[in-house]
């Protein structure tokens, strides 16, 4: 007997049926729905990732430690994939966090402007230009092969977000007010979502681009438990 139930594009009835009759269900019916879950638990994760970050950074009224320039870069990658995730129909199951990382993005390199201040032009022009340009990318208002191109890029921006910030724990020999809460988080997601991403049969570059992602998150992470008991050195202010 086939049971019909599906809910916000999860299959149960396949496994419901399964196990009515006593049976474990089977691979291709379980795996799919598993997909699924995972995706939905990752996107309500999600709106919760960077708050441990935000909330440190407002707790000790510092950004000591964190590069501004990787938290910028994030802005952008995030902007850049929400953008062609949209256009391209996948599942909001399959890039949903996306949405919900990018608003907190957003909100954290304003907190970090603020505590840069004096601001100075050159801030000015990026905000101002980020402002202008990004409406036109989350509504696919660009050429389609410009597109592809920003696509291509973005796995590249995400990985030299990255980088600054992985250099400067390095050089400090301290994570500043990086948050392991966020960290982890953003580590167990790019897990998670190189798994959900093979079983929604995402294109390979969304897959490398989540396998990128454990090697930065992982490298960060650990930076963060081998550091944690480091005295700090005392860091220049942020331009």
């Amino acid at each position: 007997m086939t049971i019909e139930l599906e809910l916000f594009g999860m299959n149960f009835g396949c496994v419901l049926a399964a196990l009515g009759a006593g049976k474990m269900p089977e691979k291709d019916c379980l795996l799919p729905l598993l997909s699924k879950v995972l995706g939905y638990c990752i996107v309500a994760a999600s709106t919760t990732v960077k708050v441990p970050q935000i909330y440190k950074i407002l707790k000790h009224d510092s950004i000591r430690g964190l590069s501004l320039t990787a938290f910028e870069l994030e802005v952008v990658g995030y902007t850049i994939a929400l953008a062609y995730c949209l256009h391209n129909g996948l599942p909001f199951s399959a890039y949903g966090e996306l949405a919900f990382l990018l608003i907190q993005a957003i909100v954290l390199v304003a907190i970090m402007y603020y505590y840069s201040a004096p601001l100075g032009a050159k801030i000015w022009m990026k905000a101002l230009l980020y402002c202008a340009v990004a409406p036109t990318v989350l509504a696919g208002q660009i050429d389609p092969f410009l597109f592809e191109a920003l696509y291509a890029s973005q796995h590249a921006i995400f990985f030299c977000a990255r980088l600054p910030q992985i250099w400067a724990n390095y050089k400090n020999k301290s994570t500043g007010e990086l948050s392991f809460l966020t960290s982890l988080m953003n580590f167990g997601g790019s897990i998670a979502r190189v798994f959900t991403s093979i079983q929604e049969k995402a294109p390979t570059s969304v897959v490398l681009g989540s396998v990128l992602g454990i090697l930065t998150n992982g490298t960060i992470l650990s930076q963060i438990i081998v550091y944690q008991n480091t005295p700090a050195k005392k860091e220049k202010k942020m331009q």
